[in-house]
């Protein structure tokens, strides 16, 4: 199934950025040419001979089985619009920002929120985890970007605490240093905010919903018939049991991470790989479009074969049932 998922990633990968409209080169080109006064020749010229140069210019049929020889190689090719910059150099510079600010974002927001979300459900919990779950919930409606744009006029313009674009400061050259990391950690602070208060109610409430499901089950019942403390009852029979369908959405929600919350990365200016999907998106740079889509469908296929692997380790009723 991970092969098959990841072929078909590879072909519907190859069609859709061909189907959208417009000559990319020569969109491109035809900018150059505006940028410059239409000094820079003639444009249909270039235009055939850079669509030679990539290939363009083949039947599709064609291009598909070259497309098939390179992917297999690992070579994406060169970005259309910052030529001669290699697809996976643009991979390699924005991935890292990605996986650091969603990684972590989405890690932290799973976190509170299966906790939260299993003690709003559990009989006995304090009252503040009610009042504080209110709010929470109330706040998994607003999508990341409304967040990130609130807390943009808070704490960028109202209160200016916080820089409110990119991931560093301009003149900025980052290094492996204290002042780099600084630099990033407040760059960082108001988009993995943004992407946390939207996130915790969502794991909270399915969390909520899955804990009750569980808790008039027999194991629960005896384990506190056999006085074992609340806490262990809690964590060991109660999160545990309710926790597959949790790590489902989580393992789905890492392997999406690849594209990046797309909206935040460009209202905040984030150099991560969503950002650079929006500029080739624009620029309709077919290059860039397919190695960035194809990274994050191979992601969530690799991502879904571990997950399946893990499974009876996390519930060792999977391996009884595959047993004998």
């Amino acid at each position: 199934m991970t092969l098959l998922v990841a072929f078909l990633a590879i072909s519907i990968n190859f069609l859709i950025p061909r189907a959208m409209p417009g000559d990319p080169i020569e969109q491109q080109l035809s900018q150059l040419s505006a940028s410059s006064g239409g000094n820079i020749g003639d444009i249909k010229a270039m235009v055939q001979a850079y669509r030679t140069r990539f290939g363009l210019d083949k039947p599709l049929w064609r291009q598909y089985l070259n497309y098939l020889a390179d992917v297999s190689r690992g070579d994406f090719g060169y970005s259309l619009t910052n030529y001669p910059e290699r697809v996976s150099d643009v991979i390699v510079a924005g991935l890292p920002w990605t996986l650091g600010l969603l990684g972590t974002a989405t890690l932290i927001s799973f976190s509170i929120g299966t906790l939260l979300g299993g003690l709003l459900a559990w009989p006995g919990s304090s009252r503040w985890v009610q009042v504080l779950g209110i709010p929470v919930i109330l706040l998994s409606a607003a999508p990341y970007f409304i967040l990130g744009i609130v807390l943009i006029f808070v704490f960028g313009l109202t209160l200016p605490l916080l820089p409110v674009a990119g991931g560093y400061s301009f003149g900025f050259t980052p290094g492996w240093n204290w002042a780099s990391v600084v630099q990033v950690l407040q760059h960082a602070v108001l988009p993995a905010l943004s992407i946390i208060l939207a996130s915790i109610g969502t794991w909270a409430i399915a969390m909520r919903g899955m804990v009750i499901s569980v808790r008039g089950e027999d194991y629960i019942m005896l384990a506190e018939a056999k006085g074992l403390p609340a806490r262990r009852v809690f964590f060991s029979y109660g999160l545990r049991n309710a926790m597959l369908p949790q790590l489902t959405h989580l393992a789905l929600t890492l392997s999406h991470i690849v594209s990046g919350a797309i909206l935040v990365e460009v209202i905040f200016a984030y150099p991560g790989i969503g950002y650079r999907l929006y500029q080739a998106i624009q620029g309709k740079d077919y290059f860039v479009i397919q190695g960035i889509v194809l990274l994050l469908s191979v992601s969530i296929a690799v991502t879904m074969l571990v997950l399946d692997l893990v499974y009876p380790l996390i519930d060792p009723r999977i391996r009884s049932a595959r047993s004998p």
